[in-house]
Parts: structure tokens; sequence; C-alpha cells
């Protein structure tokens, strides 16, 4: 199954919702953002549009499936 691009955006209120919150930036263009419940951290590309292929990498750190992140509103 594939993503469809999503926007920075977009994609931020995802991952807001998924329980992560900013924690840094990384002095270019990408951001860090951390889950205190299950100890992760992932990197999210402060791009206008954020393609497939990064996606699917985002939620792998994200520790979600696609269809979790599908469910997210």
């Amino acid at each position: 199954m594939t993503f469809r691009p999503f926007t920075y955006r977009e994609l931020i209120k995802k991952v807001r919702k998924a329980g992560f919150v900013f924690r840094r930036n990384t002095g270019g263009t990408h951001e860090i953002w951390w889950n205190e419940n299950k100890k992760k951290t992932c990197i999210i590309p402060h791009h206008h549009e954020i393609k497939s292929g990064t996606i699917k990498s985002i939620l792998n750190q994200m520790g979600i499936t696609q269809k979790e992140f599908d469910r997210i509103k």
C-alpha cells in the first residue's frame, strides 16, 4: 500500500495526535519529535510536501502501521 504525499501541516497534526511533541530543530530543515510514552523519536522534514517514501520512514520511526496512521484524524 502506498501513501499519498502530505503537507508538513497535515503530517504534524497527525504526529501530535499520535502523542509526539516537538523537541528541537536539527539546525537545518528537519525537526526532532519525541513520544514520552513510547520512548520513540522521529525526524520530520520541514518541507512543503513530504513524499510517500519519507512518510513510510517516519511511521517506522514512530512505531505505528499505516492503518493506525490512517485512523488518526
